[in-house]
């Protein structure tokens, strides 16, 4: 309930929708021979999850597209907060499993992606589910018990694939006993992913934009697993449950392991998006639960220091909860730039989008740029099957642009990577040589300029 409660709190953001939600949209809302033709050329890591959304769009026709959007994520969280309690419960105590999931819930990266329309929140849900289900294998130990949970870890592999890297982080946490079973379960789940692998590999020139890994996304790792680490130390000696696992046993390999191994693919691919591995959020809440309910135990005071502890939590995490319903906290808001796109180029000729990806913010809202030739544009996201559209030859769009009298300039804010492709080069080029800036708007993760001939701005 607490989780639901957080994720339709301000569920809309003020009615803005950022450049990756915009994808969801466009490409769920595409009829299934276009979507299936795109995913065979791009994106086929979010395929599962756009044929969802697209049914959803379909039985909820005319409801509010936002709320479309995100409550499946909404749902989704609340059900991992839940399923949470329950392994908590299962491997360490009511009590504990309780506020592993209270604190689940209260997440900032829980709290961020449950209000968002992309599938990470939907495979954070199945992850913890076939963690509960993984538990239950190990006590039962029957055929039935581990299909389920390969079953389930496939449906979040199949999801994103980067789902496989809990997959390891499972079998880690298995007893010796165990491990054949488990190992034979990954090597079905492995082959059942192998053509989503293939084909997304074939597709991996959409995960270029993905820098280096930086010194934020790192200290993020390091952080999140002293506490765990340090966790762990707090219920060291605890042993193992039951089931034959112990809290520690499954939640530190969930928490550490698949970021880690990202991490470490990206020393030579980079790879590294902590929101790929959402669902090691669910280790860290397991463990902090179970050591608050350590120290609950070890204080005499329970009622006391529970409110406290509690009331502390709410209090330093309550300004980044705040901060996460509000347009600003994403990196743009399309909403926001379609309107400036209107309002500055109202009297501009033709437009640009640099790079060519920022064309996304015009398919929410096609009328933002109507009456402005796409000076760049080859073939249109839907005609030509990709996110974007296809781009003419540079020397193509040199000419189109040098007959254009006034041109909208619609990309990144200064200080951004440049793109290094002909197209891109050739649109910096022309505009730096032969147009000046008349004017120019900055809007939240955006810059729109209107270029003119020298003297006729």
């Amino acid at each position: 309930m607490l989780s639901l409660v957080l994720g339709l709190w301000g569920v809309r953001r003020e009615g803005s929708m950022w450049r990756d939600e915009v994808v969801t949209y466009d490409m769920a809302r595409r009829s299934l021979p276009d979507l299936w033709a795109t995913l065979a050329g791009v994106d086929a890591v979010h395929g599962l999850y756009y044929l969802f959304l697209h049914g959803l769009f379909r039985v909820f026709d005319g409801v509010d597209p936002l709320l479309v959007l995100r409550l499946p994520s909404v749902l989704a969280t609340a059900a991992a907060a839940g399923t949470l309690a329950l392994l908590g419960r299962c491997l360490a105590g009511p009590r504990a499993g309780l506020l592993a999931g209270v604190v689940f819930a209260w997440l900032p990266p829980v709290q961020r992606y449950a209000q968002e329309g992309r599938s990470y929140a939907l495979v954070c849900a199945l992850v913890v589910w076939a963690s509960y289900l993984l538990v239950r294998a190990v006590r039962r130990r029957t055929g039935r018990a581990w299909a389920a949970y390969g079953s389930v870890v496939l449906a979040a592999c199949l999801l994103h694939e980067f789902a496989v890297l809990a997959l390891a982080a499972h079998l880690v946490a298995l007893p010796r006993a165990d491990r054949r079973a488990g190992a034979l379960v990954a090597l079905a789940v492995c082959a059942g992913l192998a053509p989503l692998v293939v084909l997304s590999t074939r597709q991996s020139d959409q995960v270029a934009w993905i820098g280096g890994i930086g010194a934020g996304a790192l200290a993020g790792f390091v952080g999140v697993s002293v506490l765990g680490l340090a966790c762990a130390a707090l219920l060291r000696g605890g042993g193992r449950s039951r089931e034959g696992m112990g809290i520690t046993t499954l939640a530190l390999p969930l928490l550490v392991l698949p970021a880690l191994l990202l991490l470490l693919v990206s020393l030579v691919k980079p790879l590294y998006v902590d929101r790929y591995v959402l669902y090691g959020q669910a280790g860290t809440a397991l463990l902090v639960g179970a050591a608050l309910d350590r120290l609950v135990r070890a204080a005499g005071r329970i009622r006391t220091v529970a409110v406290l502890a509690a009331g502390t939590a709410v209090l330093a995490l309550l300004p980044i909860t705040l901060q996460l319903r509000v347009p600003q906290s994403r990196t743009d808001n399309v909403v926001a730039i379609a309107e400036a796109v209107r309002a500055v180029g109202a009297d501009a000729d033709g437009v640009v989008f640099m790079p060519s990806r920022r064309r996304v913010w015009s398919l929410p809202d096609p009328d933002s740029v109507r009456g402005l030739r796409d000076l760049a544009l080859d073939g249109g996201p839907v005609a030509s099957h990709t996110l974007y559209g296809t781009e003419a030859p540079a020397a193509v769009i040199r000419a189109r642009m040098l007959a254009t009298a006034r041109v909208l300039a619609v990309g990144d804010p200064a200080g951004e990577p440049l793109d290094r492709v002909p197209q891109e080069a050739v649109k910096r080029r022309v505009l730096a040589t032969y147009f000046v800036a008349c004017r120019s708007r900055h809007v939240q993760g955006a810059r729109i300029t209107v270029y003119a001939r020298p003297g006729h701005c």
